[in-house]
């Protein structure tokens, strides 16, 4: 046998498993990587956070993948730019693993999986593409080859983990709600799982602790993506720190009813979408449609954190009614954006809001995190469905397994 599957049989019988999860956003800032050691699988999964850094992009860095990004700033991309970039992101999460070793004082052999998401930098669902050779097709893009990543580390590594769920028939995202089902649910308590990434969205967690089929996870529309977008062309900042000029602003109602005029946020649950969808061309198009073109910064960002809040309360609404009461717990970028967190609060004002702190899991980690849920199911675990009906996320093992040599 293959030595290193039959490494993976061992990893597969081990009571516990340790795995560096590693995700990278439509932020851009950089890669998150979070050192888990994860006991046990499926519902008795018990993990343990042991080490967790977020290593920055350079400009160059950004650079190089915003010029395929969303289908990059023209709208024309170069082939050879892609089909290079998906081994050189590979290499580079592959040497940034290895540092974060280093400074942690472990070698690569004591660590058993590297769970790599990879970045993304296309996702087009069925219902936000007009292609006439590829109707109802799901499709999502995700760069950083999992062999650069295998090779360079000596690690047994899992990839590319969104194209199982599209062809078991889903939309590749978000696939938060394995995780979260996995490692967050209570039987005492209903949960939303609030991730405010470029993209908001969340998972419903019901009260009825090992029972899936009420869970579901859904997006509910542009998080922090036109708000660092808004500041990066205004300012040359990376994002609006604290919320400061968010809340030196004024709402601007005109705007803020043009911008969610958009069908996305009238669509059936669950939905998935994207920066292709609300990127600055959506913006430009409703501020064009209302003569705001000239609208200062400060009130720009505070109506563009009003349009955030106002998705993820429309989408609570449609599951749970007009004034939901639920425990919402927050992770990503926007869970330390004071004018989005004063925002949320305002639209559902019922809901008790904490961190993902408050069970135990550090909310920038959360998504590392979650993709080395991932890569244990798929290792020690069996498939498990959540949700049902058109909510159901379909029972599959994901990531492909790439190995060192």
């Amino acid at each position: 046998m293959n030595a290193h599957l039959h490494r993976l049989c061992q990893l597969a019988q081990q009571p516990s498993r340790r795995i560096i999860g590693l995700m990278s956003g439509t932020s851009l800032d950089g890669l998150d990587v979070a050192l888990c050691r994860l006991h046990g699988h499926g519902p008795a999964t018990r993990l343990e956070l042991e080490h967790f850094t977020t290593v920055p992009y350079d400009d160059d860095v950004r650079r190089r993948i915003r010029a395929v990004f969303a289908g990059g700033p023209t709208g024309q991309i170069s082939l050879e730019h892609l089909t290079l970039l998906n081994p050189w992101l590979g290499a580079l999460h592959a040497d940034m693993v290895l540092a974060c070793l280093r400074d942690w004082q472990l070698a690569p052999t004591e660590v058993d999986l590297v769970a790599s998401h990879g970045q993304t930098v296309y996702h087009a669902p069925a219902h936000q593409y007009q292609h006439p050779d590829f109707t109802g097709l799901n499709a999502t893009l995700q760069l950083g080859d999992g062999d650069q990543v295998a090779v360079r580390t000596g690690i047994i590594t899992l990839s590319d983990f969104r194209q199982k769920h599209i062809a078991a028939g889903g939309e590749g995202a978000p696939l938060a709600a394995y995780g979260d089902y996995l490692l967050l649910s209570s039987p005492t308590e209903e949960r939303l799982l609030l991730n405010l990434g470029g993209i908001a969205n969340f998972t419903y967690l019901p009260r009825t602790g090992h029972d899936a089929s009420a869970a579901f996870s859904t997006d509910t529309g542009p998080g922090n993506t036109l708000l660092d977008a808004t500041v990066r062309a205004r300012c040359g900042l990376p994002y609006d720190e604290n919320g400061r000029l968010a809340l030196a602003g004024r709402i601007h109602a005109l705007l803020l009813q043009a911008l969610l005029e958009h069908p996305f946020f009238g669509a059936s649950l669950p939905k998935t979408t994207g920066p292709e969808l609300f990127g600055p061309e959506y913006l430009q198009q409703a501020q064009q449609r209302t003569g705001t073109e000239n609208l200062g910064t400060e009130d720009l960002l505070a109506t563009l954190v009003e349009l955030s809040a106002a998705g993820v309360a429309r989408a609570a609404q449609q599951v749970f009614g007009e004034q939901p009461a639920l425990a919402v717990y927050c992770s990503g970028g926007g869970a330390h954006n004071p004018a989005l967190q004063a925002a949320l609060q305002r639209h559902l004002p019922h809901c008790r809001f904490a961190t993902t702190d408050a069970l135990g899991v550090l909310p920038d980690a959360k998504e590392a995190i979650l993709f080395a849920v991932l890569a244990n199911e798929a290792v020690a675990g069996q498939p498990v469905s959540i949700g049902a009906g058109r909510q159901r996320v379909p029972a599959v093992s994901m990531g492909k397994i790439s190995l060192p040599g």
